[in-house]
């Protein structure tokens, strides 16, 4: 008999180990957050400050999302400043239908080509850096920003130059980009109207030797050189501009606004100006505690790009939470998700309330200009500008 009931325990027993509790069966489901940004090349700098602002703030709402049942995840992915990756990315992140959320552009350029593919799939893209009118104005019900727009930050430049530099004339140079030469157009238009006498307006994809450029330039001895585009050119155009003898003012957009600015100018940086979407961190006041976050996180100072990383991020994921909140636990669907977030008003983040306009504005934005009064970053502000973002244009 004892026999008999210790092979029923032992045929039993295996049987007994195919059903685990009720709660082992609920398996939590997972919802990622994308970023797009150049983590490689001349750009990478700033690219890594998006992601690391995004990525903070996955971190902070990972315990949210498991409450409700959801692994939050952050999936980064490199565009390397080029619209051909960023386009390939971006079809690989629609076809991962776990991603709900991209955090991202940092180049125009790059952006506008590949919210044409998000686009076509309602997955929802919030940019911490395009300043190019076309991102919104498209109307796109799922892509959205949280800086200001070039239409304005160009004219905010040349009203500085004009009316507070007091300057006479002006020499515009471009990098051929959609960003660079839509920036470098909108401050040529509005120095054109304030009475600045344009001496030059030169597009170039020079890396290395400005010369050529530079001897005509000075030749028409202009009391400010305006230069639309990225750090990496502007810095070195700045360096050959005073190794020439070239005196004139020096004044950038947002694309100047990084440390790396600083080192590949040097010296030659002291007294250049650049206009920025994007303030320092003294520039906000929940900034500094976040800036104390990030290097204790981090290991490193935050800059400007890395706090709205961490707004747009943020935003985002404040609408995925409520969405899941609104349909009693479900996962949302991509298009659920970018309704969501334009209809979320006066988010607090850290560089201010954050609403936005039926084109994917912000309704208002802050338009910074600093300067560098020291070989050091970041500049000092002198002048801040809020704006409303312009309403869209009537077909």
């Amino acid at each position: 008999m004892m026999l008999k009931r210790i092979t029923f325990i032992l045929m039993v027993a295996p049987m007994l180990v195919l059903y685990p509790p009720p709660t082992a069966w609920a398996q939590k489901v997972i919802i990622k957050v994308a970023t797009q940004s150049p983590l490689s090349g001349e750009q990478a700098a700033q690219g890594e400050y998006i992601k690391l602002g995004a990525q903070l703030a996955v971190e902070e709402t990972v315990k949210a999302f498991k409450s409700l049942g959801f692994d939050l995840k952050l999936v980064p992915y490199d565009d390397q400043a080029k619209p051909e990756v960023g386009v390939a990315n971006a079809r690989n992140i629609v076809s991962d239908p776990d991603i709900l959320l991209v955090v991202g552009h940092f180049n125009s350029g790059v952006a506008l080509p590949s919210s044409e593919v998000y686009k076509d799939s309602m997955l929802a893209m919030i940019s911490p850096a395009n300043t190019a009118t076309e991102i919104t104005d498209r109307g796109y019900p799922n892509v959205n920003r949280v800086c200001g727009r070039d239409d304005i930050q160009g004219p905010v430049g040349a009203r500085f130059a004009a009316q507070d530099l007091k300057l006479k004339s002006v020499y515009i140079v471009h990098d051929k980009t959609l960003y660079g030469q839509g920036v470098a157009a909108t401050f040529r238009d509005e120095a054109k109207k304030l009475g600045l006498k344009i001496l030059g307006y030169d597009g170039t994809e020079e890396r290395a030797n400005f010369a050529p450029m530079i001897i005509p330039m000075k030749a028409k001895n202009p009391d400010l050189v305006y230069f639309g585009g990225i750090y990496h050119q502007g810095g070195l155009l700045l360096k050959q501009m005073r190794e020439k003898g070239v005196k004139a003012i020096y004044m950038g957009p947002d694309g100047l606004d990084s440390s790396e600015m600083v080192k590949i100018a040097g010296q030659q940086v002291i007294g250049s100006y650049y206009t920025t979407v994007a303030g320092p961190t003294d520039a906000y006041p929940e900034s500094a505690a976040f800036a104390k976050k990030f290097k204790q996180r981090f290991g490193k100072e935050i800059e400007s790009f890395g706090m709205y990383g961490y707004d747009a991020a943020l935003v985002g994921l404040k609408a995925v939470e409520q969405t899941i909140k609104d349909l009693g636990g479900k996962k949302p669907t991509r298009a659920q998700v970018a309704a969501a977030i334009r209809k979320l008003k006066n988010f607090k983040g850290v560089t201010g309330s954050i609403s936005f306009d039926g084109k994917g504005d912000p309704v208002k934005a802050k338009y910074f200009v600093l300067n560098f009064e020291k070989r050091h970053y970041p500049g000092r502000v002198v002048k801040v500008v809020e704006q409303e973002a312009p309403q869209a244009k009537k077909s």
